[in-house]
């Protein structure tokens, strides 16, 4: 079986991301382009994230083939095809329906920049995609028409939320981050007014934040 490494990062975020109540039950799903990079491997529809083993996740192309893999993949596989086509910055995706960032798609308002942390990790708003029902192609061209070129998430109107990073951590990071951003921005709004980082400042933190932590070791 191909991609060992991979499959096993693949369970270890599809349990954290149930385990940090960021989903419940089988909702939601995960996913991390391979090499070649017109492959991806999916975590499967309707499976207990917590009794995922490396055979039950899919490997899929670009045009939405199943390559490697005897279960179905998840419904919202057209989603990650779409992002994967769009966005060649991408290297993993996770979907959640985290509660907080919820109340925002449900309001259809994106979640604003509060927080240095959500400046540095999100980079700006999390924008609103427009309502399409789950697993469909319209769904997957509205997020990507809401990301665009450059946001890391997107709330699904009436659905949940979409991470993208590099790599996995960084996927997870995002929808934490955004997650956070969107419960800390509705506990504001019971004390007063809810004030919002400048775009320079948002700016400023998130190029500063790719040079965080320790030095890359040199080859």
């Amino acid at each position: 079986m191909h991609y060992q490494g991979e499959r096993q990062q693949v369970i270890r975020i599809g349990k954290e991301i149930y385990q940090q109540g960021l989903v419940a039950g089988t909702w939601g799903n995960v996913s991390c382009r391979l090499k070649p990079d017109h492959y991806f491997l999916i975590t499967p529809s309707g499976m207990p994230y917590e009794s995922l083993q490396p055979e039950d996740l899919v490997v899929m192309d670009l045009e939405g083939n199943i390559v490697d893999g005897e279960r179905k993949p998840s419904s919202e596989y057209r989603l990650h095809v779409r992002i994967y086509k769009e966005r060649p910055d991408a290297g993993a995706i996770v979907h959640v329906h985290s509660p907080w960032a919820l109340a925002y798609a449900v309001a259809y308002q994106p979640i604003p920049v509060l927080l240095e942390e959500s400046a540095q990790v999100l980079g700006g708003p999390v924008p609103v995609a427009r309502y399409a029902h789950a697993g469909t192609d319209e769904l997957a061209a509205a997020a990507c028409e809401a990301l665009g070129k450059e946001s890391k998430a997107v709330l699904l109107a009436n659905h949940g939320l979409v991470g993208l990073g590099k790599n996995l951590e960084e996927a997870l990071l995002v929808c934490i981050i955004a997650e956070k951003t969107a419960r800390i921005g509705l506990t504001a709004r019971l004390l007063g007014t809810v004030n919002s980082l400048s775009p320079e400042d948002v700016q400023y933190l998130h190029q500063s934040f790719r040079d965080y932590g320790q030095p890359k070791p040199k080859n």
